[in-house]
């Protein structure tokens, strides 16, 4: 594709923003646990059960409940502020963890820890969107808010790298306790830490304004396309999470586990500072389904990789194609969604990527369990290939707005703005 990197301002001129850091450090610290949390279910489920599907279907449930109480805690945040719902969900998502960890250790039944994961799910804190909140008040209508999307997704996938790297290494050095119980820590502390920065959080109606009617985000096309899109990426971490555990255990090496989630990882994380870096020429559209074919290509090699070796530079080069299909996607965001509506759209989004997630850790514990090994890297490839199939059919609706509109922002506020 045709670019240029001369025409946009760069992370520098981002993090010089008045008042950014307030909330990225603890923002960061918020949201490292959330990639903890699968990894860390799956590990100690497993250890407890000896079975993949069991650990699997018990991450899975964590996933779909996080995916269907996500978008809610995002609108809520819209209307009543982050603080107000950040605190009793990390306090609600710690005690809950803690709940799930002694249920595995004591051998509860199944069902016990369905029971427990579905709070534990619930209550996940929506750091990444509350952050992409807070960037977009400080940057509306600036060139600047395309650096901070990409900035972001390049912040998610370092917490990618470093917390299967934690978890794993917890599970299989400490105790296979002890990366859950890390998880609901790091969370407490770090969701608190995150809530007491007032100053950045956007501005919520006053008791004495008229509200502006609340559009769903859900209600529009693009999102709906996009949370398709975002399911098939659920799909690559999802599966990779579980048949890299069984992949690295068949070889008597489950400790790589780690270290090959982390190269993948790291893919992500690289070709996400480059495309942030970058000025594109072509339309985010378009952009979206060209990088999202890659995906789907590369995907489609894991389930022939039988070496560490190969599949590391396979998992590498799937991480790297999956950067441009996240920061495209949240980009699009920008031009799709109304101002009061963003929050609640990009919760949408990481719940469908943690939706597709607990689908592909179910379909590939199952695999794993009943096939050979290395068959849930099938789920990977299956996923990213029907979500391309979708943005292809469906590609007109991801069309942005014209730069002229002027919504409301946000829930209680008359001042139009431009959208960006």
């Amino acid at each position: 594709m045709a670019s240029t990197v001369t025409s946009r301002p760069g992370y520098g001129q981002l993090l010089r923003t008045r008042g950014a850091w307030t909330f990225l450090l603890p923002g960061f610290a918020a949201r490292q646990p959330f990639a903890m949390l699968t990894i860390s279910i799956v590990l100690l489920v497993q250890h407890t059960t000896g079975s993949y599907g069991a650990a699997g279907a018990a991450a899975a449930v964590t996933g779909v409940s996080m995916a269907l109480f996500a978008p809610y805690s995002g609108r809520l945040a819209d209307r009543y502020g982050q603080r107000t719902v950040l605190i009793p969900g990390v306090l609600l998502h710690s005690l809950s963890g803690l709940t799930l960890t002694a249920l595995a250790l004591a051998h509860a039944p199944l069902w016990a820890l369905f029971v427990a994961a579905v709070p534990t799910g619930a209550s996940v804190p929506q750091v990444g969107p509350m952050v992409r909140a807070r960037w977009g008040v400080k940057l509306q209508g600036t060139p600047l808010m395309t650096t901070a999307a990409a900035f972001e997704s390049v912040t998610d996938e370092l917490t990618f790298v470093f917390g299967p790297l934690l978890a794993t290494a917890l599970c299989t050095t400490v105790t296979p306790a002890a990366g859950l119980v890390t998880e609901a820590s790091l969370t407490l502390l770090g969701g608190l830490l995150f809530a007491a920065q007032k100053s950045t959080q956007p501005a919520v109606a006053d008791a004495g304004h008229a509200r502006v009617e609340h559009v769903s985000a859900l209600r529009i096309p693009g999102v709906r396309v996009l949370i398709v899109a975002f399911l098939g990426i659920g799909s690559v971490f999802g599966g990779m999470q579980v048949s890299l555990a069984a992949f690295t255990e068949s070889i008597g090496e489950p400790g790589l586990n780690g270290a090959l989630y982390g190269v993948f990882a790291a893919g992500n994380m690289l070709s996400g500072i480059v495309c942030g870096a970058v000025a594109w020429k072509v339309a985010p559209q378009r952009r979206l389904v060209v990088g999202y074919g890659a995906l789907a290509l590369a995907a489609s090699g894991l389930w022939a990789a039988h070496s560490v070796l190969l599949l590391a530079g396979l998992g590498l080069l799937v991480g790297m194609c999956i950067a441009p299909a996240l920061i495209t996607g949240y980009t699009l965001v920008d031009g799709l969604v109304p101002a009061g509506a963003r929050t609640e759209a990009f919760t949408w989004l990481t719940g469908a990527v943690a939706l597709g997630q607990a689908a592909a850790v179910t379909l590939a514990g199952q695999l794993e369990d009943r096939f050979w090994g290395g068959a849930g890297f099938l789920v990977p490839a299956g996923g990213t290939v029907l979500a391309l199939a979708t943005l292809v059919a469906l590609r007109s609706h991801l069309a942005t707005r014209p730069r002229s509109l002027t919504v409301a922002r946000g829930v209680g506020h008359r001042v139009p703005v431009t959208v960006d």
